[in-house]
């Protein structure tokens, strides 16, 4: 996994997400701040770090850059960046949430050979 490092304002203490969470954080808080609105962005502590959840105020005149470990852009998900925007709108900020995969298996009633025929060109 690729750690990509968040660096906001004068703060000392870098912020490490993972790259492809960046990436995601990075599409809203920068259509945010176009808009010129500022709001909060919150996240749980990963395991790795003192129990607990940081949150951190961003306005358009300070200081923002990402950092991404990987140096190929990642492929972003339409429905991630769509949930955080939502809770950019809100009250609360933008809750830095995982990405919902849907990863389980499929049940398919057909039981028939899954094979499929190409013809030749003529």
């Amino acid at each position: 996994m690729r750690v990509g490092t968040l660096y906001y304002g004068g703060s000392a203490t870098p912020i490490h997400i993972e790259d492809r969470a960046l990436a995601h954080l990075k599409v809203v808080i920068a259509t945010k701040l176009r808009r010129d609105e500022s709001f909060t962005v919150s996240w749980v502590h990963p395991e790795d770090q003192e129990r607990g959840r940081s949150t951190v105020w961003i306005h358009p005149a300070i200081p923002l850059r990402f950092v991404f470990d990987d140096p190929e852009p990642t492929p972003l998900s339409r429905d991630w960046i769509e949930a955080l925007a939502s809770s950019a709108n809100s009250t609360g900020g933008i809750s830095l949430i995982a990405e919902h995969f849907d990863t389980g298996p499929v049940d398919v009633d057909d039981e028939s050979p899954q094979v499929v025929s190409v013809a030749p060109e003529d």
